[in-house]
């Protein structure tokens, strides 16, 4: 499982059961506050009927007083209300009172007159001095009856209590309020648990979007290729990068002096056996020409020395390098036609030509010398190969966003067991019999370089076999 989904999972997981949590707590809370919230409304309106029923009460003109005229004129209101969305119809409260004993002396639903009440809570508890309420079902013994809730206050004569008032109301009354509420809560829930989820993905995403650079950044660094550490805003993840960059380094550091010693130790070899063995062979005595035969000798290999060692260090910094140091607006023709002008003594000594064919006004961004450079060392390589008197033709075209550079030569192509060493460091192929050095190699770096500067560019290098002869390289390069 990738990454990315655990932790969206981990994520949603923990959202969720937080959304459920809150969810289920605020639900469960708004029942039995809507509940708390109507019981002391009732407490107050309990207190306050009791002490505008006392007078009728102690004179024992409770069902024809001036409280129960009120008390109906109260119930024949055809008034409505409309409380935050909800429509009050009529009057849902139901009011009794006892006497001292529980008997019920006045009814305003006029069914319980008579009746002995003083075996109920809210009655009972009130005549003895206390806080008297219960909730009790409409249907007596079905608990799955709607219930009623019974909030009593004492009558008082003086501190003489002669009677307790109920005041009692439907909790179903409460249901269109409590239903508003859950509805708003479930509501607001399920689009803070939307909002939270598109968070996390985004989170989710804009995390895994920087593990997955740093994890091609290190394939591609698996690969030799060039490549940049990616960067971060996340603390973590760029200390991660920068330590994965500075692991690059010490470990290529460390296999590319080993690399380096060996393949030098193994290319040295032959001109150093060669400058020994004429050191050897030369003396004083010998003719003045075998004398110069082998001086030029050794200054060859010497020479030969000198260049692999320069080459050597400047592909060294090549390799390095993960990214161009000095780019800057280049025209590629005026590029080219520099590097045809450093060959021209080449071209000349060969009876040869190099046609370029590019507009003027191919910009390019690029290291101006690096990629010079890189169009000599191929220039170069396909005179070598090519016999006397022939034609060097090189091609420059846009297409699909990319430079294209192509030269062909008219030599005998590459052999098809060299084809995938062509650029392999050290790897040459002797020059062909018609060559001023025929039989030598040369130090087997140029097109290794070359590669190295074109992948630096953000391109690609190939060397193919032509079709018509000879052998074709293309340089594609981005714009």
């Amino acid at each position: 499982m990738k990454i990315s989904l655990k932790i969206f999972l981990g994520y949603f997981l923990l959202v969720g059961l937080a959304a459920w949590f809150v969810l289920i707590i605020f639900v469960n809370e708004v029942k039995p506050g809507v509940r708390q919230a109507m019981e002391d409304a009732l407490v107050d309106t309990t207190n306050v009927l009791a002490e505008l029923a006392a007078n009728d009460v102690k004179t024992d003109n409770i069902q024809t007083g001036n409280f129960a005229q009120s008390l109906a004129q109260y119930r024949a209101r055809s008034e409505k209300a409309n409380i935050w969305g909800v429509n009050k119809q009529a009057a849902d409260y139901r009011v009794y009172i006892t006497n001292t004993k529980g008997i019920v002396i006045f009814d305003s639903s006029n069914f319980a007159v008579g009746q002995n009440y003083s075996q109920w809570r809210d009655v009972y508890l009130t005549l003895h001095g206390k806080y008297g309420a219960r909730s009790s079902p409409v249907v007596a013994g079905d608990k799955n009856s709607d219930t009623i809730m019974y909030i009593a206050a004492p009558i008082k004569d003086g501190n003489t209590i002669i009677g307790s008032l109920t005041v009692a109301k439907p909790n179903r009354t409460l249901l269109p309020f409590i239903e508003r509420a859950q509805n708003k809560i479930i509501r607001w829930g399920a689009l803070l648990f939307v909002l939270s989820l598109g968070i996390g993905m985004l989170f989710t995403w804009r995390f895994t979007r920087k593990i997955n650079a740093l994890s091609e950044y290190a394939l591609r660094v698996t690969k030799g290729e060039k490549a940049s550490p990616p960067t971060s805003s996340n603390d973590e993840l760029s200390e991660l990068a920068i330590a994965m960059q500075t692991m690059r380094h010490e470990l290529d550091g460390k296999q590319h002096v080993q690399d380096s010693i060996q393949h030098l130790t193994h290319e040295l070899k032959s001109p150093i056996t060669a400058i020994q063995g004429a050191l050897e062979l030369i003396s004083p005595n010998m003719p003045v020409a075998d004398q110069a035969h082998f001086l030029a000798q050794i200054k060859a290999q010497s020479t030969r020395v000198q260049t692999i060692i320069q080459n050597m260090l400047g592909l060294a910094a090549l390799e390095h390098q993960q990214q161009l140091q000095q780019v800057v607006n280049v025209n590629l023709n005026d590029l080219i036609q520099t590097q045809i002008a450093h060959l021209s003594e080449k071209t000349h000594a060969l009876q040869a030509s190099i046609h370029a064919a590019c507009s003027a006004t191919v910009l390019i961004k690029a290291d101006g010398f690096l990629l010079g450079q890189a169009i000599y060392n191929l220039l170069e390589n396909a005179l070598d190969f090519s016999p006397p008197n022939s034609t060097i033709h090189m091609n420059v075209t846009e297409e699909k966003n990319q430079i294209k550079i192509t030269i062909q030569d008219q030599g005998a192509g590459i052999p098809d067991y060299a084809l995938d060493k062509i650029f392999d460091k050290f790897y040459s192929l002797p020059r062909p019999d018609f060559a001023s050095n025929a039989g030598q190699k040369s130090t087997g770096l140029g097109l290794n370089f070359v590669q190295e500067v074109v992948k630096l560019h953000g391109g690609s290098v190939t060397l193919v076999n032509n079709v018509n002869g000879g052998v074709l390289a293309t340089v594609t390069l981005p714009i």
